[in-house]
């Protein structure tokens, strides 16, 4: 239950030492020539009872130390000292699980040390006395309010200086940058680095006449000494609290571009960049209003600066400091570029959103984070549905959000939790993983937004805004408590929805995952949604995450998410919403929708006398065929969450026609994208799927990012099935653009109309996707882009045509050239030279268009290895990684020769050579680039298995624990990352044991060990299905069609023999298999189905408890994974979908063969009453035999089901012996499959009959009454002639097995056999007041010819049932 947030103490104590910092002062004299740095820093620090004081210092040389203006006793211990690398000390290091230990067990220690204070500083000196202490002047922020602080205040002052650095602080020409990575504020002055420590700043910054100081906080004043030659002084005051990672400082010769509209605002740059600054930032005052009116609170600090700096310099895209924002000057753009605009404007409006909340507003604990750049996040989007549209702001969401759900499967992405916050000490907001847990913020913010209203939540973010400034407050932070109690009282959402939300959606990882099949009820004019709700998340990662929160300890497995699904249904007569669908609870659902519209009487009618012979007729009344579905039916199409409500994955099944009829008329760019990815992925493409794409793509009132999506769609559509219709169509469309019909040749560019630009922009590049059946590209788009590159013309165009031509460029590289293309090579080899020779003289924007050749020239160089040498590929790119080159342009011919060096030498000496270009490379933000690329690698290598030297193991680790890893935070956690996809481990902390700071190779192999270990628990857990079924709904046309999908469920063997295990167990209490053999399945189904689609789908009341007894192979037997998953089906393994709480053991049996096909297995049943109305089945399948001469091999599954039947059924006409019997077909077979076991694999053919009655005589004079007045019916007679006939066998085996039958006991004998017949015997005891006693009496193998194969034995098993005792 949320409830009202209590006061926070004014005087925090962080854990690292007890003391606190009230107010900080920086007085720097920075020599940049030198790369020298000399000074003191001055803290106003409240002492602990213990007398020392605790601070973070690196890289610093500390002079002395005063406390109270009197030398103080301080030790000075640096963390990172230069190690010698040893490679002995590495030894061990000579598998990548190995490698992978270490590397972790060297990170996390480094990460531990950098929490515990190095600097110690003793304090123990007298008080002061009363009248000192009243003379004490007061800090602006309002900390001193106790008399226990005034009495232990000290004043520490600490001499330092700083002799060419190279962490967190970076010198470059005339140049000097501080970064605020994580734990890095103390290689620049001492401090309590962490993020819960804030405190006022004065700051003062001397430097050369000429160059410019920008830091955090309100320029005072500027000081222009005496000296010779003189220096400036800038003296800067931050009254806002922040934490010692938001101090940021910049010195650079710059030049100052003041906002003329928002007089807070000042823009600066190097003199070269400041034309692209002021024609960039004539946007900024629209974001600055537009926050500004939406909180309807002034911007908190007293000034706002935007520095652009080298990017060479830059560490990110985007460095944050308070009230000071440091981009790349490679983000400016002038007037003649447009591809960048968009992204600039938006990063631009991410780092003001960023000072908000982040800067100002901090979170009070590390799993408040995410909250803190959720709600930035959501200010962006803010902006960018206002100022750039809504259309921009709806697909920028959906595609984060999809990538969100394809990746939310683990713990790291769990937003407020311990082990993927705190434990990671930060390293979860690094790489891939940040990214997506941003993302993920982002949708959980607008999630609660659709459920409480855009106005309720904007009055939450106003209250937190306005709460944060108020004077009184000195700690201006924000928790997910109190953000969840603003959301009840003022949002006015429910608390047991909060409840439920925030522990599901914040708490824990995973997306819902939705699976759709309909069927139009032409009776009931309804329609029937059949909906299967799953999770992305892994079963082990969701029960670990949901395991902490003391909330959700007694969840089950499944816990849904809260709240009602809408689903919109378009008809002939409009569109309606239906919120219907529940998010928790059954995770399979039945809908039913009532239609709205109607059909007109005469559709049903006869075709009139005069109608075509298709039976349409001349009426220009009738309504075109388009705007209907393939069945008769009102509907138009139908969509799932059509407003984005939750973040989830939504698999919908529907006719194409419904398809089609959603991406033309509806005008949500969400609903056109979803129905253009559908089409795309239809197996078989028809004529009106591409008319529908390329129409779309011509409609110039389409949304522009959706149109390039139809364009690529086209391309994968053109095939020699569809005479190439695709291609057609999209050369067609370009020329109609951008070609002069009376030549035949392009037309000199115009750029004028900006959406037309981007679309056109596309179509090379969908033009060189397009495959012929050989996966060669075809002739035509050979040509096609060939004419475009060598007839480009951008005289007259006021716009730049870089990015142009670079996409150009790169549609080459897309190409694949076959016999009759490869003759233009050579000329389009000579296009692409002959741009790389321009570009060098005249450079174009970053480089774009020398990045893009040197792309294009790898990708080639690599399709066609066999004819290009790989050596004057190598040394055509390698110029390009020379030091004068732009850094854009280095990085990227790293990259090239990297690939080239995997494709022809593999993942080792890609290694060796990542750390040599590691190590010569000068920019961070280009040692980072190197290694994502190198991970990629590393990815593609998994498949290859090439192998690695134990010496680039050791080197690897010597990097990551090197000096190059401390001074670049992410490059170190992305060696890591390396190391642990080498192993094949996820990238990340998240999960990697911490116990003694060290990680054993017994642990990796223990795990593997437990795989085989039967698990008894005693709370039933729903099982999961395999990844195969990621894709059912794509076969869900009808109701029928899902239930097809569920019999075909295949299942996996298990790894590993199982020894005999006796099984006594209760009614209620379920043995499940081991956790560990479903982890890697993406989703779960669970242990029961709702009634309604079990009576829709099924045909018959639910199973209830069983059972189950299972035969696992031993592990002599080695076959091929196809044949194990058939007997696996067969055997309905661990996969198998109960509708009640179950029990299953497994034990061992021979090892089996699959010489025979599945149509040879044969199931048996006899029913006996233990209870009124109840049932009693057994059935052994699955028998597989080798050839004469070898040993007998089989599997067996004993199946008991014990569920009570209220009201006897009659006979059913479709009884499995009926079918068993009689070879009815496999469709007759799947379909008595599923009435009786719910889920079962339609070639398996284990089918359970219903059981007898309790009494002979009633059983008798039941059946004579059913079946009365029927000894005239054929299906009747022939139903009895059968009964007969298994009698008759029956007998006939009783009498050659004689004496064998009066066994009591069911057991498996291991020796050998002859194939004829083979004896097994088991027993169940099951606790129940009216106890019975199951006793399987025999099991036979009559062997009986098949067609085309040897003998194959038949098994028969009799049950008999004796009630005990009655209670």
């Amino acid at each position: 239950m949320a409830k009202p947030r209590r006061p926070k103490n004014e005087d925090p104590k962080p854990e690292n030492s007890g003391a606190v910092v009230h107010h900080q002062k920086l007085c720097l004299s920075i020599d940049v020539d030198k790369r020298l740095i000399y000074g003191y820093t001055e803290l106003e620090i409240a002492v602990p009872e213990i007398g020392i004081v605790g601070l973070h210092a690196e890289n610093v040389g500390i002079e002395n130390v005063l406390v109270d203006g009197e030398p103080a006793d301080f030790e000075y211990y640096p963390h990172h000292q230069q190690q010698v690398e040893n490679e002995k000390r590495w030894g061990s290091a000579f598998s990548p699980s190995s490698a992978a230990d270490a590397a972790a067990s060297v990170y996390l220690s480094t990460l531990e040390k950098e929490l515990v204070p190095n600097l110690l500083i003793n304090c123990c000196k007298p008080f002061k006395t009363d009248n000192e202490q009243h003379e004490q002047p007061v800090s602006d922020n309002g900390f001193l309010s106790s008399g226990e602080d005034k009495q232990n205040l000290r004043i520490v002052r600490i001499d330092y200086w700083i002799d060419k650095a190279e962490t967190g602080i970076h010198f470059k020409d005339s140049v000097l940058l501080t970064d605020n990575q994580i734990r890095r504020a103390r290689c620049w002055f001492p401090c309590i680095d962490d993020n819960s420590q804030q405190c006022c700043y004065d700051l003062e910054f001397t430097v050369a006449h000429n160059l410019v100081a920008v830091s955090a906080g309100s320029l005072l004043y500027q000081v222009l000494s005496k000296d010779n030659p003189p220096r400036k002084t800038y003296v800067y005051k931050l009254d806002v609290p922040v934490a010692a990672r938001w101090i940021s400082l910049v010195v650079a010769p710059f030049q100052v571009l003041p906002d003329y509209q928002v007089g807070q605002v000042s823009h600066i740059c190097l003199l070269p960049n400041l034309s692209k600054l002021r024609y960039t930032v004539e946007f900024f005052h629209s974001v600055f209003s537009c926050y500004k009116d939406y909180l309807s609170v002034d911007f908190p600090f007293d000034s706002y600066k935007q520095v652009f700096i080298d990017p060479e310099m830059a560490v990110s895209s985007l460095s944050l400091g308070a009230s000071i924002s440091i981009f790349s000057s490679q983000v400016l753009f002038d007037e003649k570029v447009i591809d960048q605009t968009i992204d600039t404007r938006i990063k631009l409006a991410y780092a003001l959103a960023r000072q908000w909340f982040g800067v100002y507003i901090t979170p009070e604990a590390a799993t408040d984070e995410w909250l803190l750049e959720g709600l930035a996040g959501f200010l962006t989007d803010f902006y960018v549905k206002k100022h750039l549209g809504n259309n921009e702001a709806r697909y920028r969401r959906y595609k984060a959000n999809c990538a969100v759900c394809k990746a939310d499967n683990s713990g790291v992405t769990a937003l407020s939790c311990s082990t993927s916050c705190k434990d990671l000490y930060g390293t979860q907001s690094i790489g891939f993983y940040g990214k997506i847990r941003s993302w993920k913020s982002v949708a959980i913010l607008q999630m609660l937004e659709k459920q409480m209203g855009p106005e309720s939540f904007r009055k939450i973010l106003q209250t937190i805004v306005s709460r944060a400034q108020d004077k009184t407050r000195a700690v201006k932070t924000l928790s997910t408590k109190e953000f969840r109690h603003f959301a009840n009282k003022v949002g006015n959402l429910e608390r047991p929805f909060l409840k439920e939300f925030f522990p599901r959606c914040v708490g824990s990882c995973g997306c819902p995952v939705l699976r759709f099949g309909l069927s139009y009820n032409k009776r009931k004019n309804m329609v029937e949604l059949a909906v299967l709700r799953g999770c992305t998340a892994l079963q082990n990662s969701r029960a670990s995450i949901l395991d902490i929160n003391a909330e959700t300890e007694n969840r089950d497995g499944d816990v849904g998410w809260p709240g009602m699904m809408s689903i919109r249904v378009y008809e002939l007569d409009g569109m309606y919403d239906h919120p219907i669908l529940p998010m928790a609870g059954e995770a399979w659902q039945l809908l039913e929708i009532q239609c709205h519209s109607k059909l007109a009487a005469r559709r049903f009618q006869k075709p009139k006398k005069c109608s075509k012979p298709d039976g349409s007729d001349d009426n220009g009344d009738a309504p075109a065929i388009d705007v209907r579905s393939s069945s008769e039916s009102p509907l138009l199409w139908i969509r799932a969450d059509p407003e984005m409500e939750y973040l989830a994955e939504i698999q919908f099944s529907q006719p194409v026609q419904m398809w089609i009829n959603q991406l033309e008329k509806d005008k949500d760019v969400i609903a056109q994208a979803q129905a253009i990815a559908t089409l795309e992925a239809l197996p078989q493409i028809s004529f009106a799927v591409v008319n529908a794409l390329n129409n779309f793509l011509t409609d110039s009132k389409a949304f522009w990012r959706v149109r390039i999506e139809a364009a690529f769609a086209l391309a994968s559509t053109a095939s020699e099935e569809t005479d190439w219709a695709g291609l057609i169509h999209l050369v067609k469309f370009y020329k109609s653009r951008r070609f002069d019909p009376d030549i035949g040749l392009p037309k000199p560019n115009d750029f004028h109309d900006f959406a037309e630009y981007f679309v056109l922009e596309a179509i090379p590049h969908a033009v060189a996707m397009v495959r012929a059946a050989d996966r060669k590209s075809p002739r035509e788009a050979v040509d096609f882009v060939l004419q475009l590159l060598k007839y480009n013309d951008n005289n007259g165009n006021p716009y730049s045509d870089v990015f142009w031509l670079a996409q150009l460029v790169q549609s080459v590289g897309e190409l694949d050239f076959g016999q009759q293309s490869i003759l233009v090579l050579s000329s389009l080899l000579k296009r692409i030279d002959r741009l790389l020779q321009f570009d060098r003289l005249m450079p174009s924007y970053n480089g774009v268009l020398t990045i893009s050749c040197i792309r294009t020239l790898t990708q080639i160089a690599l399709k066609l290895s066999g004819f290009i040498p790989l050596d004057r590929v190598y040394g055509l790119i390698k110029p390009f990684r020379d030091i004068k080159v732009m850094w854009q342009v280095r990085i990227e011919a790293s990259r090239a020769l990297l690939d080239l060096e995997f494709h022809s030498k593999g993942i080792d000496a890609v290694l060796l050579l990542f750390i040599r270009y590691v190590e010569e490379e000068l920019s961070l933000r280009g040692q980072v680039k190197l290694a994502i690329h190198v991970m990629r690698l590393c990815q593609m290598r998994n498949d290859s298995g090439d192998e690695i030297s134990s010496q680039t193991f050791v080197a690897l680790l010597c990097l990551l624990e090197g000096r190059v890893s401390f001074n670049n935070v992410f490059l170190r956690h992305h060696l890591f990352c390396i190391l642990q996809i080498l192993a094949g481990r996820p990238p990340t902390l998240h999960g990697v044991p911490r116990e003694n700071k060290t990680l054993q190779m017994s642990l990796v192999e223990n795990c593997s060990d437990q795989r085989n270990m039967l698990v008894l628990d005693p709370v039933s857990k729903p099982p999961e299905l395999p990844c195969s079924t990621q894709n059912l709904t794509e076969d869900w046309g009808l109701v029928e069609g899902f239930k097809a999908t569920l019999e075909e469920a295949p299942g996996n063997t298990d790894p590993e023999p199982l020894k005999d295990v006796d099984v006594k167990t209760p009614k209620d209490s379920p043995i499940e298999a081991p956790k560990e053999l479903l982890q890697d399945l993406p989703m779960e189904i669970p242990s029961e189905v709702p009634k309604e689609l079990d009576a829709a789908l099924l045909g018959q009341e639910r199973k209830k408890p069983v059972v189950k007894i299972r035969v696992k192979q031993s592990s002599a037997a080695s076959r091929a994974d196809t044949d194990n998953q058939m007997a696996e089906r067969s055997l309905g393994g661990r996969n198998e979908i109960d509708h009640a709480a179950s029990s299953s053991v497994s034990v061992d049996a021979p090892p089996k063969n699959f010489g025979e096909t599945l149509s040879n297995h044969n199931v048996e049943e006899v029913n006996s009453w233990h209870d009124h109305g109840s049932r009693l089945t057994a059935s052994i399948g699955s028998a597989k035999f080798l050839s004469d001469g070898d040993e007998l091999f089989k599997e067996l599954q004993c199946t008991a089901d014990s569920s009570v039947v209220f009201s006897p059924r009659p006979l059913d006409p479709s009884s499995s012996s009926i079918i068993q019997d009689n070879n009815i077909d496999a469709d007759a077979r799947r379909f008595v499959s599923l009435r009786t076991l719910s889920v079962a694999d339609s070639l398996a053919g284990n089918v359970s009959l219903h059981g007898k009655g309790k009494k002979k005589g009633k059983e008798k004079r039941r059946k004579q009454e059913d079946h009365k007045g029927h000894h005239d019916d054929p299906e009747y007679l022939e139903r009895k002639r059968l009964k007969k006939e298994k009698k008759r066998k029956e007998k006939e085996m009783a009498k050659l097995q004689g004496d064998e039958a009066k066994k009591s006991l069911v057991e498996f004998s291991s020796k050998k056999e002859p194939p004829g017949t083979e004896f097994a015997t088991q027993e169940l005891k099951a606790t129940e007041p009216s106890a019975s006693k199951a006793e399987a009496r025999k099991v036979d193998t009559k062997p009986e010819a098949s067609e085309g194969t040897s003998a194959a034995p038949k098994f028969r098993i009799k049950i008999k049932n004796r009630v005990l005792s009655k209670s």
